[in-house]
């Protein structure tokens, strides 16, 4: 019960403070620009991909969906050569008609924190740790872990900002702190 318990309560301080971060401090926009001409960028995005939505990889390496091994071999190669050339980056496309649904939204990033909360309380109480200290630090190098999983990856790979990275990482590992320090009060005369 004090699994569920501290796992909802630190999904709770956990929301708050992402809340915090991306409405009252500038940790949720660092990094983040608007396109310039973005009426003539979108007209032509839309001319070019209309309806297929996705995630695009830009310049791709120019192969069909089953393109023999040798075929991406030569791809990549062309690829490298004038990667440096042109403009590259990564795009997420929504096609026209995606509605603005704030609320679907915010439960969603509240489901999720609420998932991270509740597992890593568990992997808490699989611990033997007593200390506060201890398990507010356990919970608070998880959340490096899960801030370190995709952020460095993404900046290393897709070229994302380095503030962006650095904020976004930021933003978990301070939730991941409100969620130890919640679960280690609520567990402060709990033994596993």
């Amino acid at each position: 019960m004090k699994i569920l318990l501290a796992g909802l309560l630190g999904a709770i301080a956990m929301f708050t403070w992402t809340s915090i971060a991306h409405m009252a401090l500038p940790l949720g926009e660092a990094g983040i620009k608007e396109i310039p001409n973005e009426q003539s960028v979108t007209s032509a995005l839309q001319n070019n991909v209309g309806q297929q939505s996705g995630l695009y990889l830009f310049p791709g390496p120019g192969l069909g969906e089953n393109a023999s091994s040798a075929e991406k071999h030569e791809a990549m190669k062309r690829l490298a050569e004038n990667y440096g050339k042109n403009a590259s980056g990564l795009l997420m496309y929504n096609a026209p008609g995606r509605k603005m649904d704030m609320a679907r939204w915010l439960g969603v990033e509240f489901s999720t924190e609420l998932l991270e909360a509740l597992l890593v309380v568990w992997l808490l109480a699989q611990t033997r740790l007593v200390g506060f200290g201890s398990r507010l630090s356990f919970v608070t190098i998880a959340g490096i872990l899960a801030a370190l999983a995709t952020n460095v990856s993404y900046w290393n790979w897709y070229g994302f900002p380095a503030i962006y990275t650095a904020s976004y990482m930021f933003i978990q590992i301070v939730g991941f702190f409100c969620i130890g320090l919640v679960a280690a009060l609520v567990f402060r005369k709990t033994t596993f």
